[in-house]
């Protein structure tokens, strides 16, 4: 609504910043003629009602010159100077009509204050004294001049004449702050304009830095990410390397005994045949035929438990748990015989997972071969290692506690660290951090450590099933 009477009163036109002066001057124009069009339209029924002569033909002449003027200033922008003058002209003929035919006790003449209005918002400065002067002379002598029989006399027409120069000076000095305020205005809506402009540019050149920085980060961010990665490949390299020379030390152990016991009992029988026994017992042959087969499905099941567990196959399998962690714990069995460790891994029911099982048997086997290193360094006896699973939902829990003395406080915070070890020159310092490195990576898991005991407990958290 309030768009709308906007609208009306500006002629249906729109108005830059800086053009709020006549904008404002259309607004009054337009109040002014919808406003005189219903003082005339009520003076002619009045006059007409009354039967007073003289004014009816006046007022309807200005009234249809009014909606002249109203279209006039919807169809054409630049007539709006010569609205204004039409305007200024028609309320000096009226209003000096009025001052030469009326009486004083008709207070019509107080008509006259209003012109005052008129010449403050319709005309420029200048053309408004024009106008003034003009009026205040017509006034001046209308008591003196002989054609016309004006009622006023010379002291009436000379006190509206002060009275009028007096409310013109309140106007124009009134006036004159008025501009001095609306040029204020002016002046800091341009300075409000600039600064957001400058403000803008500056945004526009910060933000183009920015994006010229990001870039360049990403760059940098995307170089580095290249070179963890392929700092993450050679360590993963050298702990396989690390991990491999353990499993050669552990097959030269496991492969020790049955090849002395292979070749002790072929021996056995070429040294029989050496002293002249015949070996004529069938049965004695096939049982030493089948030690010795066994003895070898053996050797050839320990090179397929390696194969498999060195083959790079990514994909995941379906496992029990417990026979995953019996076997990791047979890969250590050498160790185990030499440093007389006990590992238990307690099952109270069968805990099937999907899971990548080379890379989980490698985090137990680096856990369990911790254990075992540390036992080295202890002079006690009874060295136990005691594994167990716990399923949670769609985890399980891997827990590898130990009874050794435990981890230093002050390492604690540093063993999932690369190259950190404490086994001096015999560590790699690559086990655990590969470990939580797997576990974290491709297994969207947990890996933690903590002091119990005399001992020490690793967890490993990992999903039940992997796609």
């Amino acid at each position: 609504m309030n768009i709308k009477l906007n609208k009306i009163f500006t002629s249906g036109w729109d108005f830059e910043a800086s053009e709020l002066d006549l904008k404002s001057r259309f607004q009054m124009v337009n109040i002014a003629l919808i406003l005189s069009s219903f003082a005339f339209m009520y003076g002619i029924v009045v006059n007409i009602t009354y039967d007073i002569d003289g004014y009816v033909p006046l007022e309807t002449f200005l009234l249809f010159t009014n909606v002249l003027m109203f279209f006039a200033l919807r169809k054409f922008r630049e007539a709006f100077e010569f609205v204004a003058t039409v305007i200024t002209a028609q309320c000096t003929i009226l209003l000096l009509y009025i001052m030469y035919t009326s009486d004083p006790e008709s207070m019509k003449h107080t008509w006259l204050f209003t012109y005052l209005i008129v010449l403050l918002y319709f005309q420029k400065r200048r053309n408004g004294i024009y106008w003034f002067v003009f009026m205040v002379f017509m006034l001046l002598i209308a008591p003196l001049q002989t054609f016309i029989d004006v009622q006023f006399t010379f002291f009436q027409v000379s006190y509206i004449v002060v009275v009028l120069l007096i409310v013109s000076i309140i106007i124009y000095f009134y006036q004159i702050k008025m501009n001095e305020a609306r040029d204020l205005i002016l002046q800091q809506q341009n300075m409000l304009l600039n600064f957001n402009a400058e403000l803008e540019k500056s945004v526009k050149e910060k933000t183009t830095k920015l994006i010229e920085l990001n870039e360049s980060l990403e760059m940098k961010v995307k170089e580095k990410i290249d070179e963890l990665i392929q700092k993450d490949k050679l360590l993963s390299v050298q702990a396989k390397q690390a991990v491999m020379g353990e499993m050669i030390s552990m097959i030269a152990h496991q492969w020790r005994q049955p090849l002395s016991t292979i070749t002790l009992q072929i021996s056995n029988l070429q040294f029989r045949r050496l002293l002249g026994e015949e070996i004529d017992d069938d049965e004695e042959i096939d049982a030493t035929l089948i030690e010795i087969s066994d003895n070898i499905m053996y050797l050839s099941q320990t090179i397929d438990d390696f194969q498999t567990y060195f083959h790079p196959n990514k994909e995941s399998s379906e496992i029990e748990v417990h026979k995953l962690l019996r076997r990791a714990v047979n890969f250590t069995l050498p160790r185990l015989k030499e440093t007389k460790v006990d590992i238990t891994i307690k099952k109270e029911k069968d805990i099937y997972i999907r899971t990548y099982i080379n890379e989980l048997i490698q985090v137990i086997l680096n856990i369990v071969n911790n254990a075992i290193d540390a036992f080295k360094t202890v002079n006690k006896s009874g060295f136990k290692v005691m594994i167990s699973v716990e399923e949670s939902q769609n985890k399980i829990v891997i827990s590898i506690e130990d009874n050794a003395t435990g981890i230093a406080e002050e390492n604690l915070p540093h063993i999932f660290e690369p190259y950190f070890s404490t086994k001096g020159k015999n560590g790699t310092g690559l086990g655990l951090y590969m470990s939580q490195m797997i576990v974290e990576k491709q297994f969207n898991g947990e890996i933690s450590v903590q002091n119990l005991g005399d001992g020490v407990v690793f967890k490993v958290e990992i999903p039940k099933n992997i796609f």
